[in-house]
């Protein structure tokens, strides 16, 4: 195994504490810290050492794809690791967004390729795009605090009442709708996320003003004050609103309309940056382009809970290739574990101490530290007395 230095993005929303005291650093940070990434994403790869020097493990990948990947990964997935590991830890309301499936993914790119191509043609700009690859985006994310977070459709009986607690009678045609039952979520969210620009703050200004009381109410006001005049924050009152506890999880699959509220957790999503926004953001949102590929449908249940391995394993089981995620956690009861788990191996300690040893060499982890092992590797054996998340690909 060899160390893995993950380069932190700064978004705005993110947290002055989590990550540094994951890492053991100074609180607060000198600036918001959002997303601590540990993969081979060329937005921000992490990097090895070569030589006296750290290396892109984007670069190593695509130049050595056979030995970083093993031979079942890189026929799959081709010179690319499949999945992008991140610690992600928000002090503020991200986006809501969905992606799209992979074939949706693929005809996107190649629609919008072949129309920055003509514009190059005609020496006319390209203008923003809503696909940067032709990849899907499936997400898992697990809590290492108290998480909180909006997660696909919930009945939209209840998104009717909530909205009709309100009584601003502008609502009206929202609230019919929802109450067609599942039938109505389309025209519900387009209505909403159409509503004219210069009617926006009087809607919501509408909505604040009301007497409508209850945790519904609270997360528009709380959303509204965020970003005025979104309408995502009504759009928020259609979904799930999810509070997880450390070791459960949400799992975001193709068309899944979500955002994360707050907290710090780790997060593992198949290498891709395709993302169709909803609102809760200064960026463009793309209304037509979302509602082709969200999915109107009402999801029952979002939070998933650990399923035991074996001892001191457990993990959170998904319906794609691109990646699978493993904790661990060794100590006294359970001083070491060995996973049979194909390479390529991405290991982050999230507490305490772990040594991790693929057969090529033993590696010490402290908390907030990771490390890669490549595609030819023995199986991994953990020990020491902390915790850990291992991320694979989803091959067996």
């Amino acid at each position: 195994m060899e160390p893995l230095y993950g380069p932190i993005r700064d978004y705005a929303w993110g947290s002055r504490s989590a990550i540094a005291l994951l890492q053991g650093r100074a609180v607060p940070s000198a600036g918001p810290e959002a997303e601590l990434w540990l993969g081979a994403h060329p937005g921000a790869p992490a990097r090895v050492d070569r030589a006296g020097l750290r290396v892109s493990l984007c670069d190593l990948v695509r130049d050595e794809p056979g030995q970083w990947l093993g031979q079942r990964v890189s026929e799959r997935f081709g010179s690319r690791l499949p999945f992008l590991l991140k610690v992600l830890a928000a002090d503020a309301p991200l986006s809501l967004q969905a992606h799209p499936d992979a074939e949706q993914a693929r005809a996107g790119f190649a629609a919008e390729q072949a129309c920055a191509g003509f514009a190059a043609q005609e020496g006319r700009p390209e203008g923003e795009r809503n696909y940067s690859d032709p990849h899907h985006k499936p997400e898992l994310l697990v809590a290492l605090t108290p998480f909180e977070a909006l997660c696909g459709f919930r009945d939209p009986a209840e998104s009717a009442e909530a909205l009709a607690a309100f009584d601003v009678p502008e609502l009206t045609p929202v609230v019919t709708a929802l109450r067609a039952g599942p039938a109505g979520l389309r025209t519900a969210v387009r209505t909403l996320l159409g509503w004219p620009v210069e009617g926006r703050d009087e809607l919501l200004g509408s909505v604040l003003a009301a007497s409508a009381d209850g945790p519904d109410a609270e997360l528009v006001r709380r959303l509204a004050e965020a970003y005025p005049a979104d309408p995502g924050a009504l759009v928020a009152l259609l979904l799930h609103h999810v509070r997880l506890v450390p070791g459960e999880a949400i799992w975001m699959p193709a068309g899944n309309l979500h955002a994360y509220l707050s907290g710090c957790g780790v997060e593992i999503m198949a290498a891709s940056d395709n993302v169709l926004r909803g609102g809760l953001t200064p960026k463009r949102v793309d209304v037509d382009e979302l509602l082709r590929v969200l999915r109107f449908e009402v999801l029952d249940d979002p939070v998933r809970a650990a399923q035991p391995v074996g001892p001191g394993v457990d993990w959170w089981p998904v319906p794609v290739d691109d990646f699978a995620l493993h904790r661990v956690r060794v100590g006294a009861a359970v001083p070491s574990v060995t996973l049979p788990l194909p390479g390529p191996r991405v290991v982050l300690c999230s507490g305490g101490s772990i040594t991790v040893d693929d057969g090529a060499g033993a590696l010490t982890l402290a908390s907030g530290e990771a490390a890669i092992g490549t595609g030819a590797g023995e199986p991994l054996r953990i020990s020491g007395a902390g915790e850990g998340y291992v991320a694979t690909s989803g091959l067996r």
